[in-house]
């Protein structure tokens, strides 16, 4: 029973592609969380969903859709910033209701509208081949951008004036951790949805950065628990039928949930039983 789901051909493309979204996703929310882009995250996973729609219309692949979509409301966000002296977090509110609300207004009066619903939700487990190739090729570009410049996010991460000094482009550094951003949305959504998506973007960073002081073990728990959440929550959805997308970042929440209580440097838990003993 416990190898059943792993003889089916459509488990096997899911664990794929979670295996690629979740790893590169795992390694990014790293830098999201340090930087304090988690709203940005949630404000682009969001955005995408006119571009899908409109990508849609045109038939054109979704991936097209939503990557334009990302890239605009990043923009936006930035234009809307620099412009003017609102907050950052007010600019990306604006941009992300905005461009979400156009994208529900799209789909209300999009024929077989009930086709485009699904990235709402996610669906992992009904991807098509060419939606594969699509999230794979995103994914593996991201994670490209990730391996490639980890060094440069790093350093821009925790001191950007540093790192401008040492010659580091630090625009360039800052468009492609928002470029690799972007991507894994358009890798995610077709897996969990746009409303969830942003989970695989925070999520992991955050139960890591709760586990260790370390930025370079954050490194290495944040996809480890990003994979084991996705493969995890593939394999309760088979067995319990649910939706797939939900499982996974219920899965994921949960591990968070055991780092609040119990991990050793923050756990609520472990540092009430200190305080007792001592």
């Amino acid at each position: 029973m416990l190898t059943e789901p792993f003889h089916y051909a459509f488990i096997q493309q899911a664990l794929l592609v979670v295996s690629v979204v979740a790893i590169t996703a795992g390694l990014l929310s790293c830098w999201l969380v340090l930087v304090g882009w988690s709203l940005l995250g949630d404000a682009v996973s969001h955005a995408v969903l006119p571009g899908v729609v409109l990508a849609f219309i045109l038939g054109l692949p979704f991936a097209v859709g939503a990557l334009f979509a990302a890239l605009i409301a990043v923009g936006l966000v930035h234009t809307v910033g620099s412009k003017s002296t609102l907050k950052e977090d007010t600019s990306i509110g604006i941009v992300f209701t905005t461009l979400f609300a156009v994208g529900l207004v799209m789909i209300s009066l999009t024929p077989a509208s009930g086709h485009v619903q699904e990235l709402l939700f996610g669906n992992v487990l009904g991807v098509s081949h060419s939606a594969l190739i699509q999230m794979l090729i995103c994914g593996l570009i991201a994670l490209g951008i990730v391996a490639v410049c980890a060094r440069a996010f790093t350093l821009w991460a925790f001191d950007p004036i540093h790192a401008r000094s040492l010659g580091f482009p630090v625009m360039v550094v800052r468009s492609l951790l928002l470029v690799a951003m972007a991507l894994v949305v358009v890798a995610g959504v077709q897996a969990v949805g746009v409303i969830l998506v942003v989970s695989l973007l925070i999520t992991p960073g955050a139960t890591a950065y709760l586990l260790t002081s370390k930025f370079s073990r954050m490194l290495l728990i944040a996809p480890v628990v990003a994979w084991l959440s996705g493969v995890g929550g593939i394999l309760l959805s088979y067995y319990l039928d649910v939706s797939s997308g939900g499982t996974i970042v219920s899965v994921q929440s949960a591990i968070f949930a055991a780092a609040f209580l119990f991990a050793p440097r923050e756990g609520l838990v472990t540092r009430r039983f200190i305080r007792t003993v001592a």
